[in-house]
């Protein structure tokens, strides 16, 4: 009885640092599509006075 006690203290504790490097993994995902998203957003829109002005013949 106590080794099965040990194997689910031990499955427990895998469990937990399974979900802690997955949270870990998704932070750093967010941080690169962050950091990402500003490289490219300081460079603004291209087609910014589209709409300004009529279209030729």
């Amino acid at each position: 009885m106590f080794e099965y006690e040990l194997h689910r203290i031990h499955h427990a504790e895998l469990i937990r640092e399974a979900a802690a490097e997955r949270l870990a993994h998704e932070a750093a995902r967010a941080a690169k599509g962050r950091r990402w998203g500003r490289k490219h957003a300081a460079e603004g829109r291209v087609n910014a006075d589209q709409d300004r002005f009529a279209r030729a013949a």
